[in-house]
């Protein structure tokens, strides 16, 4: 029988003891930096950070000489005497006049101002807006002469103060109501926008877009087939027909247009007249909206109507 001595004399190996610990390298660890606090927080959740950065200055709107009884937007751009300005803000409107795109609107007090969002010379927009707006008419005195003359008129004028006419370009008055036969504003308005896309780009405000309205050499190259297919119905041979028409005038077809202003009224509504789609209604309006020829009252059925009803028969 083996005896256990041999084993219990024998003693349990000691296990290797670790080196002794250094002190870390300072190559290896370094002490992080402190990081720099955040810039103060405004209390306001809307307010950006406080910076030292310059803020960009606010869009610079401009008083017009114009106070709410001489020029009110609202009774005035979605009216039906033009279908492309938009309402991009309270008391708003935004447009093109030329290469221009303007935004006008009220302020607290009634009175317009304007900014000009692009343009090619700012002096040039000033002028295209003021000839635009036909700033060079006084409301206020026409609407005592009219009130002096039709009592049902002064019933009516403290409510339209404001209402003015327009003086816009005649080729872009003149395509936008061959858009308006037998339409309503909704669907001439989105017919205007697609002619309007084939012009130059000007910008973007309020999430529409705003062109330049196409020349006619710009028109001349759309098609009525392209026309029809952008659901102008039969109103895309008067267009087309039209544009062709005045492309072939000698001195063009803008500057015939432009001439139409020297006639009497008569003589308007017969050269309109003499261009595809335009009817005696559509003529009295592109000759009020862009020819100057002021005394020109559009009929059509509604007006007939209510003529009917309020003017006894003679």
């Amino acid at each position: 029988m083996h005896s256990l001595k041999p084993y219990l004399k024998m003693k349990r190996p000691r296990p290797p003891s670790s080196p002794p610990l250094s002190p870390p390298s300072t190559s290896t660890f370094t002490k992080p930096k402190p990081k720099p606090p955040p810039p103060p927080q405004s209390l306001h959740p809307k307010t950006p950070p406080i910076s030292s950065k310059k803020p960009e200055p606010h869009p610079k709107w401009v008083p017009f000489n114009l106070s709410q009884s001489e020029l009110s937007l609202p009774l005035t751009f979605p009216t039906g005497q033009t279908f492309r300005w938009k309402q991009t803000g309270p008391l708003q409107y935004t447009g093109t006049i030329g290469p221009h795109l303007f935004s006008l609107k009220h302020l607290h007090n009634g009175d317009v101002c304007y900014f000009i969002h692009s343009t090619p010379s700012e002096s040039a927009a000033k002028l295209a807006l003021l000839d635009f707006l036909n700033v060079g008419i006084s409301l206020a005195k026409l609407w005592e002469v009219f009130s002096e003359n039709d009592s049902r008129f002064a019933e009516l004028a403290k409510y339209l103060k404001g209402a003015r006419v327009l003086r816009q370009d005649p080729v872009e008055c003149l395509v936008q109501f061959l858009c308006s036969s037998n339409n309503n504003i909704g669907r001439i308005t989105k017919m205007v926008d697609f002619i309007s896309s084939l012009g130059t780009y000007l910008g973007s405000v309020g999430g529409f877009e705003f062109h330049e309205f196409p020349s006619l050499e710009r028109l001349s190259i759309v098609s009525e087939e392209e026309l029809r297919q952008a659901g102008f119905g039969y109103r895309a041979k008067y267009i087309t027909g039209t544009v062709d028409v005045l492309q072939a005038k000698p001195d063009g077809g803008a500057q015939w247009l432009l001439s139409i202003r020297k006639l009497n009224l008569q003589e308007a509504i017969d050269a309109l007249c003499s261009l595809p789609g335009v009817g005696a209604k559509v003529a009295a309006c592109i000759a009020l909206f862009s020819l100057d020829q002021h005394h020109a009252i559009p009929v059509d059925t509604h007006v007939w109507q209510q003529d009917c009803y309020k003017i006894p028969p003679a």
